[in-house]
């Protein structure tokens, strides 16, 4: 009995996915437009990766050294 349980449960909830839940509601070749309404799908749309620059730190002498330690002579030294 347990087991066919399980083996409802599992199909229930693969059978309860389809196409339209993941175009919003209105099927497959149609989305979702400004206003709620179904459009049709109209052409394919390619987006080019974007190019991530790497974070520009700026970090102030004196700010960057460790606690007990002051910015000096380029490097940071003990008090």
């Amino acid at each position: 009995m347990k087991y066919l349980f399980a083996a409802v449960l599992a199909l229930g909830t693969v059978a309860s996915f389809s196409a339209a839940e993941a175009a919003g509601g209105c099927g497959p070749g149609w989305h979702r437009g400004p206003y709620g309404g179904c459009q049709p799908n109209r052409r394919v749309v390619v987006v080019p990766p974007r190019v991530v620059a790497p974070p520009v730190v700026v970090v102030r002498p004196g700010r960057g050294c460790p606690y007990g330690t002051v910015w000096r002579y380029g490097r940071c030294r003990a008090y």
